[in-house]
């Protein structure tokens, strides 16, 4: 606990607080009241078949300087992979296209699948920085493409002060114009998407991540309330109209609601990193190694707890596999380094499903065979992810799927 309450002082420290509106310019609404901006939507299932993965690659001002070129090996790795089972795109800064088209290839995987595209980026962790891809509910546009662009603001404006150290790590500050890149991305990403057709921009009220968002593709949402009730992200909403609008853009009949943490890592404790539909009903839970903090233990007793009364939308109790976490002590780089590995952090791709490798042997095997177990007509892969769990995250927040239009 002395440990929690140094490392809490530490974020206060280190990142300042302001308000979003004050941090990022909005871009303006586009036909925000026509019948398309205030449609009905669904978030389709993530193991349903994709068009597509989005990767992004880091700028080097993005992430600590001494992470940077592990993080790139790592995350060519991971394109190499998924590209085995689906087409992936990987946005990248021309000036760093010539370095990841050398680490594709250094691989020494297929690239046939692999499409480089130059583009302005920042962060690696598309999944909260990106557009997410929707389908029409209302059977009026069937046959069009469409995806949210949520505007993101750096987690609720957190934003490095003073030296940049946090957790033992330096990282380089992000000037005006790189913080606008990010907030642009989603937008940029969708007007540019042609394949295999245009994509519909809908603008939401709402600031949030997708890595905020576990649902089951049936209608329900599991989610924290520190991660999107906040006046860093939506000042002065309710969750009464925060809840309303993620039914309204995602096709949710429940949500179910986790108090999560403010402060306690950048994300405010995003659910994809806690727990993750395998198929509806079925949930696998991140259970944290004896030696994690007692804020996540507490954290996740309270899922636990929720999880263990709570029905999905169609009225079925939630059947909950646990995975225990990785030895956090035996994986980090040194004593200040926090690694974010959690099993559940997985990737369903076309015919597969990739989960995270983080060398602790005997439990990188017992969730290779429980995840094996219960998608038993998938391919499971691992996949090493040290550096990427050493920078906040593991596969989850650094891809997302492009939904194919055949269901």
């Amino acid at each position: 606990m002395r440990l929690f309450k140094r490392l809490r002082r530490v974020v206060d420290k280190i990142y300042a607080r302001s308000s979003a509106s004050h941090l990022f310019s909005d871009v303006p609404y586009e036909g925000t009241h026509s019948e398309i901006q205030q449609g009905r939507y669904i978030f389709p299932a993530e193991s349903e078949q994709h068009e597509a993965t989005i990767l992004g690659f880091p700028s080097r001002s993005s992430l600590p300087l001494d992470k940077y070129d592990a993080v790139c090996i790592e995350l060519a790795e991971l394109a190499t992979a998924i590209a085995e089972f689906e087409p992936v795109r990987i946005y990248v800064r021309p000036a760093d296209k010539t370095l990841l088209e050398s680490l594709l290839q250094n691989t020494g995987k297929d690239l046939s699948c692999v499409t480089v595209i130059p583009c302005p980026i920042n962060h690696c962790w598309v999944r909260d920085t990106g557009p997410v891809y929707i389908r029409d509910a209302t059977g009026k546009f069937s046959g069009r493409r469409f995806a949210i662009n949520f505007r993101f603001n750096e987690w609720g404006g957190k934003k490095p002060d003073g030296d940049g150290l946090c957790w033992g790590q330096r990282w380089p500050p992000l000037d005006n114009k790189a913080l606008q890149e990010n907030t642009d991305f989603a937008r940029w990403v969708i007007d540019h998407d042609c394949e295999p057709g245009p994509v519909t921009r809908i603008d939401s009220p709402l600031r949030a991540e997708g890595g905020a968002f576990v649902t089951d593709g049936e209608g329900t949402l599991l989610i924290t309330e520190s991660s999107i009730i906040s006046d860093m992200r939506n000042p002065g909403m309710s969750k009464t109209r925060i809840e309303a609008e993620l039914k309204r853009l995602l096709g949710i009949q429940k949500v179910i609601w986790f108090p999560g943490r403010r402060n306690v890592n950048i994300t405010d404790v995003h659910m994809n990193t806690k727990a993750r539909f395998v198929r509806p009903g079925i949930i696998v839970y991140s259970k944290p190694h004896n030696k994690a903090l007692d804020v996540w233990k507490e954290i996740s007793a309270e899922i636990w707890e929720i999880l263990g009364r709570e029905r999905d939308s169609n009225g079925r109790t939630l059947q909950i596999h646990t995975i225990e976490e990785p030895d956090p002590q035996g994986l980090t780089g040194s004593a200040d380094d926090e690694l974010s590995a959690s099993y559940v952090n997985f990737y369903f791709v076309n015919g597969g499903l990739i989960i995270p490798k983080f060398g602790d042997e005997e439990r990188d095997q017992k969730a290779l065979e429980l995840l094996s177990s219960l998608v038993p007509d998938r391919v499971v892969r691992q996949v090493y992810t040290n550096a990427i769990s050493l920078t906040g995250g593991v596969l989850h927040p650094v891809t997302q799927q492009v939904p194919s239009m055949k269901r």
